[in-house]
């Protein structure tokens, strides 16, 4: 796994600290997926008991599907599922969520009291990140007292954020980044093999190398209900080497 942000560079060089052994009885493209697992696992274990909690995940990419499966694995009573894409709330059932609301047609406020009967999530956690980022919505789904967190990768600055509003509802914030290498990884290596989740329902497309653009324009462009892109190497010795988007 490189460190920090050298994975598109053409070479890089690591030693042996830097690698996990990949499970054997999973498919190469599911154990590929340990690497964004981890990260969710990492953030995960920043929050309270996530046992009988109600929780929703703002943003249903391929981040926030994992985070739906990692939440079901812990316990959690409710996942709510949202996103402006239907495409990918389709998805979202098969990977945890226990409902799902698509707030381009929505108000997910309205929505998300209707499913948890009067009452507003325990935690929300915010996996949209970038210059769609929802901070808002999370401080306004999120109950008073409670949790969110941000796993989304924000921009530098966010203005307009509701930040009387969080205070007011004395919620809890939790960030995170840059997961536990030789604890958050070989963790999500072992829950892929022992089939706690399955990530087949989020691996939408397969591209070759000589198409990588195409790949990375799809996924930019959320097209044709992409949600995680695999990109296959030339084989290199008897091996298939591979990559995720």
């Amino acid at each position: 796994v490189p460190i920090i942000q050298q994975g598109l560079r053409e070479r890089f060089i690591l030693d042996e600290s830097r690698t996990i052994p990949i499970a054997t009885n999973i498919p190469e493209e599911h154990a590929l997926m340990a690497q964004p697992l981890g990260t969710a696992l990492f953030a995960l274990k920043k929050l309270p008991n996530l046992l009988d909690k109600t929780v929703a995940v703002v943003g249903q990419g391929p981040m926030g599907q994992l985070m739906n499966a990692a939440l079901s694995n812990m316990g959690a009573r409710e996942v709510i599922g949202i996103d402006l894409l239907e495409s990918r709330l389709q998805v979202s059932p098969s990977m945890g969520a226990t409902a799902t609301i698509c707030n381009q047609h929505t108000d997910p406020l309205e929505a998300v009291r209707e499913i948890l009967k009067g009452e507003l999530p325990d935690i929300v956690i915010e996996a949209v990140g970038h210059a769609d980022q929802q901070l808002n919505l999370c401080i306004e789904l999120c109950r008073p007292t409670g949790s969110i967190l941000v796993f989304g990768v924000p921009p530098e600055t966010i203005d307009g954020v509701r930040l009387r509003d969080l205070v007011f509802k004395n919620i809890t914030i939790h960030s995170s980044i840059n997961p536990d290498f030789n604890r958050d990884f070989p963790l999500a290596m072992q829950w892929l093999s022992e089939g706690r989740i399955d990530v087949t329902p989020i691996i939408t497309h397969r591209f070759p190398l000589a198409d990588i653009q195409q790949a990375f324009e799809l996924f930019r462009d959320r097209r044709d209900g992409v949600i995680k892109v695999i990109v296959e190497f030339p084989a290199l010795k008897h091996s298939q080497l591979k990559t995720g988007l």
